[in-house]
This record gives C-alpha cells, sequence and structure tokens, in this order.
C-alpha cells in the first residue's frame, strides 16, 4: 500500500492523511523530511535543533490534517522551518550573527502571503507608533536596534526598571492588538 501511496502527488496524500491514513502520512514524511533537516541545518547549523524542528513540525502536520489547507505542501513545509528557527531565534538576544543569518535565509518560495505578510508588518508599525513616545523609542531601541535594558537606561537616562516596564507595556499593547502568535512571526519575521 505504501508503495502504491509513494506515486501520488502532496494533495492526494494531503487527502488521505486527513482522513487519518498513517502510512500516507509516512509518504510525505519520507519525501520531505532529509530536504527540511538539511534545509534548517544550513540555517542554525545545529544537528540537534534542526532535528527538533523538523520533528514538530511533522508532529504538527499530523495533529492539524483535519484542520490544514496547504495549497503547497512543500512550500508551506519550508516556510513552516523557517519560522520554527525564526521562533526558536527570538528569544535568544540578537547577536549580528543571529541577524546576519536571519538576512541570508533563502526565500526559496514567493507566495501571496509574501504580500500579506508585508502588509500585516506595516499594520504593526503602525501599532508601534501609537504607543507613547518614550515607550515606542524603548521598544525600538530594545527589539530593532538591539540594546540591552542598561544601555537604553543609561542613553535616555532612566532606571532599568523603567525600560523593562515601556518594553512590557509596549509588548501588552501590540499582544492585545495583534496576538501573541502574530506578535512572535512579526518580531523574528522582520529579520527575514
Amino acid at each position: 500500500m505504501k508503495t502504491t501511496l509513494s506515486n501520488l502527488c502532496d494533495s492526494e496524500l494531503q487527502q488521505y492523511v486527513k482522513e487519518g491514513n498513517k502510512q500516507a502520512f509516512e509518504v510525505i514524511f519520507d519525501r520531505y523530511w532529509k530536504r527540511l533537516f538539511a534545509y534548517a541545518f544550513k540555517i542554525y547549523n545545529d544537528e540537534k535543533i534542526a532535528e527538533d524542528i523538523v520533528q514538530e513540525i511533522f508532529i504538527s502536520l499530523w495533529e492539524k490534517s483535519n484542520d490544514a489547507n496547504i495549497l503547497n505542501l512543500e512550500a508551506y513545509l519550508i516556510k513552516s522551518v523557517k519560522y520554527k528557527i525564526a521562533n526558536h531565534i527570538r528569544d535568544l538576544k540578537f547577536s549580528p550573527v543571529h541577524i546576519e543569518i536571519l538576512h541570508n535565509i533563502p526565500n526559496t518560495f514567493k507566495t501571496e502571503k509574501d504580500l500579506e505578510y508585508k502588509e500585516f508588518e506595516k499594520d504593526i508599525f503602525n501599532e508601534i507608533k501609537k504607543l507613547p513616545p518614550k515607550c515606542q523609542e524603548v521598544f525600538m531601541l530594545s527589539r530593532f536596534e538591539d540594546y540591552s535594558s542598561a544601555e537604553i537606561a543609561e542613553q535616555l537616562d532612566i532606571s532599568v526598571r523603567t525600560v523593562e516596564k515601556h518594553i512590557s507595556n509596549a509588548l501588552k499593547h501590540l499582544k492585545a492588538t495583534i496576538g501573541t502568535y502574530h506578535l512572535a512571526v512579526l518580531i523574528t519575521g522582520m529579520f527575514l
């Protein structure tokens, strides 16, 4: 049965997966595992993290197969790798090396989602502009210019606690207006 399934195109396999067919899922896994791992490893250069990221993507694909409406499976999986790595990196303090890695991630798939993202990014910057001036300045220095809280406090002649409060308020505002998931995608995606 698995050999017969391996001759099917992605969309036919996805339909079987939606029906709970584990063998169809295994064919998709076999078809894309090595490619996704190589892509993740090329970006992040850590075998364990690359493997974990690819595993998470396939687990998510299986768990959400009933709800997913994926038009191009390969493009979806590649973008998923990119976003998972970006989400992994987002909690790290961005160093020039990380920023360079993110800037150099090849974008092999151009879709209408890119346009949606650009529009979304524009909306986010409009939301950032709605913050009080000092809060906006602190947030921009923290998230886009890689300043530490201590460096911002010194530069703006305010306490570290005040800096942290401004960052917290900015994140609360953005989470309230756009949601946590989209905020994570934005903060990491700005560097892609």
